[in-house]
């Protein structure tokens, strides 16, 4: 595997042509049924308020029945319907994307003078497409490097493009992907985009997202990362 990284360092600075090391989260195992709990979380309040619950705090069997349905859609696990900090941060996260609106830029983090260039939120888990000032597509919402894998931070190029990629160190298909740093690249996953801890340092799309950036961007186009996601 050293002689592996080795190749793909060098690709990054000499040739796009050489296969870069891939880094990639294998599909997570569908979750296990399992029963509801009875006790209250102590995110209670917030995630009722969120799925558009009675607002009591009190943990009721619809109350879990709605908390564990939404826990299965994004593979957070143990899906109990229990309203902890996990489940809390998924939608403290949605949350805060949705206030993000549709000018994501308006931080003023991502540079406006490079002409087209894709724009990842660390921070926020969102990722976009400008052009100077002009917003192109998005914003979208990703999934990016957990802890250990972080995705990392920086003006980087896309300086490699693999419709049908399938992942060397993993041996899972990443479709779409388009290599900036090593082997992180933007690629589609068939995962929820919240789904917990997060991808192996890849910045992870949904299908139409992904397709949209292969058709948005080209090799050479700048990439830019900054921010840092939480619980990283």
């Amino acid at each position: 595997m050293g002689d592996v990284r080795g190749r793909g360092v060098a690709a990054l600075g000499v040739t796009g042509l050489v296969a870069p090391l891939t880094l990639a989260l294998t599909a997570a195992a569908p979750a296990q049924a399992a029963s509801c709990t009875t006790q209250a979380g102590p995110y209670q309040k917030q995630v009722e308020r969120f799925l558009g619950r009675p607002v009591d705090g009190k943990q009721s069997a619809a109350d879990c029945t709605a908390i564990q349905a939404f826990q299965n859609r994004h593979g957070i696990t143990p899906a109990i319907g229990y309203a902890g900090p996990v489940t809390w941060g998924v939608v403290d996260l949605m949350n805060r994307q949705k206030a993000a609106g549709n000018n994501p830029g308006k931080d003023g983090a991502c540079p406006v003078n490079k002409g087209r260039i894709a724009c990842v939120n660390l921070t926020l888990q969102l990722s976009w497409v400008q052009d100077g000032k002009k917003l192109v597509y998005g914003p979208v919402p990703v999934r990016t490097g957990r802890k250990g894998y972080t995705t990392r931070t920086g003006l980087k190029k896309i300086y490699w493009r693999d419709i049908d990629h399938v992942s060397n160190l993993y041996d899972v298909p990443m479709p779409y992907s388009q290599f900036f740093d090593g082997g992180q690249a933007f690629h589609s996953v068939n995962l929820s985009m919240w789904n917990p801890p997060g991808s192996h340092g890849c910045v992870n799309m949904t299908t139409k997202d992904a397709k949209a950036y292969w058709s948005l961007l080209r090799s050479g186009d700048d990439v830019f990362v900054y921010g840092r996601k939480p619980g990283t």
